[in-house]
């Protein structure tokens, strides 16, 4: 049997691009290599999926993302936040804005993200073959001719979607296998990296701070003494560098094999300036009878302390009362400019997504459709735009994927 369209990966982009193509009467194969459909799916947000970001303009939404994201401008006037938030609604997923314009469902479920997807498969006759993975993709004259999986069976369509993901989340089955198949077709490839990843850095202190969560910081980013970026949010220390949603951020800004000698500032207390945390650090410091190991609750968290006072050379035991003006102002520096060397970025096992993949000048922004092989679109993760946290990630797997899965049924 020829298919009108088989789409390979049943992730995000690969499920909405079965739904779309599907509800306009296209006959759909849908082959997922592992057991499940949407495994990374159930992973994002937590386990709560954190499907969108409430940015409506596409343009805002578009600054976001950085360089590259230009690509997506027309596909998210076609099908932008507005659009998927409509998606859901209208099959019966009412959805929720949190903090920073997130939209979680509001059951707080990834599973019912994915059984409204699910549900329209069935209704539409998608037919879905789990635990089918691919071979190769035999190609003749810049056209897919078939795809042979790797129990021999072979698949024909006329059109094709590649939805595999990139290499983040590699226990869901994401190992790069999109990107292989891109080269042998004859695609240009940007090195696929991993971002939204924790930092790693140079500092024998680092693992006492391990488990120091701290809300609402602010990360500056160096290149020698230069700011070269900014992120604000939370962060949490691990054993070998930071983590949590400013510093995953932050990452996507970091290429040490590009550039070099980078370095980051914590800011523990962004809302106050450093000659107001100075006047009260003086009254707390004035009034305490305590050690000053016992004066700082409340302004220092219990895990810093030991760090904070090895570092600003101040004995822990001396009377509150007669800390000196350099070592008040050494504790000053320290909670607004508190220096970590960045030595690189944790692997693709830590990764949200990854960043780089098909070089998008060789793709058709209107339709995803391929310009090297004339009956592939290419969707998802694979395209590279690696975006921040919050959901953007996963607006560009809808987007790619509704758009795809429409210009696919029209390309005859």
């Amino acid at each position: 049997m020829k298919y009108d369209i088989a789409i390979i990966g049943g992730g995000p982009a690969g499920l909405m691009a079965a739904v779309r193509a599907s509800e306009l009467g296209a006959n759909v194969i849908l082959l997922e290599k592992n057991p499940e459909l949407g495994i990374k799916l159930l992973l994002t947000g937590g386990g709560r999926c954190n499907l969108t970001n409430n940015v409506q303009d596409p343009r805002a939404f578009v600054a976001q993302l950085g360089q590259g994201a230009k690509f997506l401008l027309s596909a998210l006037y076609k099908f932008g936040v507005i659009e998927t938030l409509d998606f859901f609604q209208s099959r019966a997923l009412p959805t929720k804005v949190e903090n920073d314009n997130r939209v979680f469902p509001l059951s707080d479920r990834a599973v019912d993200v994915l059984n409204v997807l699910a549900k329209e498969l069935k209704k539409n006759q998608v037919v879905i073959r789990t635990e089918s993975q691919v071979k190769k993709i035999i190609t003749k004259d810049n056209k897919i001719i078939k795809i042979v999986l790797t129990d021999g069976q072979e698949i024909l369509a006329n059109n094709y979607i590649l939805a595999t993901g990139g290499k983040s989340y590699p226990e869901t089955g994401s190992e790069g296998d999109g990107y292989k198949w891109l080269a042998q077709m004859g695609h240009a490839l940007i090195s696929p990296k991993p971002s939204l990843t924790p930092i790693l850095v140079e500092a024998d202190f680092i693992k006492a701070l391990q488990g120091l969560s701290v809300s609402e910081a602010k990360l500056n980013l160096y290149q020698g003494t230069k700011e070269v970026g900014h992120v604000s949010g939370d962060v949490i220390f691990t054993s070998n560098g930071i983590s949590g949603p400013a510093a995953l951020d932050l990452s996507r800004f970091i290429d040490l094999e590009v550039i070099k000698d980078l370095s980051l500032e914590v800011d523990f207390l962004p809302q106050l300036e450093s000659s107001v945390l100075d006047k009260k650090l003086q009254q707390i410091l004035k009034t305490s009878p305590k050690q000053i190991k016992n004066s700082l609750d409340g302004l220092v968290m219990p895990k810093f302390k030991p760090v904070l006072f090895q570092l600003s050379k101040i004995d822990p035991e001396k009377k509150s009362s007669i800390i000196s003006r350099q070592e008040r102002m050494a504790l000053v520096k320290l909670m607004k400019n508190f220096k970590l060397k960045i030595k690189g970025l944790a692997g693709f096992d830590k990764a949200m997504v990854t960043k780089g993949g098909a070089d998008l000048s060789e793709i058709d922004p209107r339709t995803m459709r391929s310009k090297i092989i004339s009956n592939l679109f290419i969707v998802g993760e694979l395209l590279g735009l690696a975006g921040p946290t919050g959901g953007y990630n996963l607006q560009i797997c809808w987007t790619t994927g509704y758009l795809a899965g429409e210009s696919a049924v029209k390309l005859k």
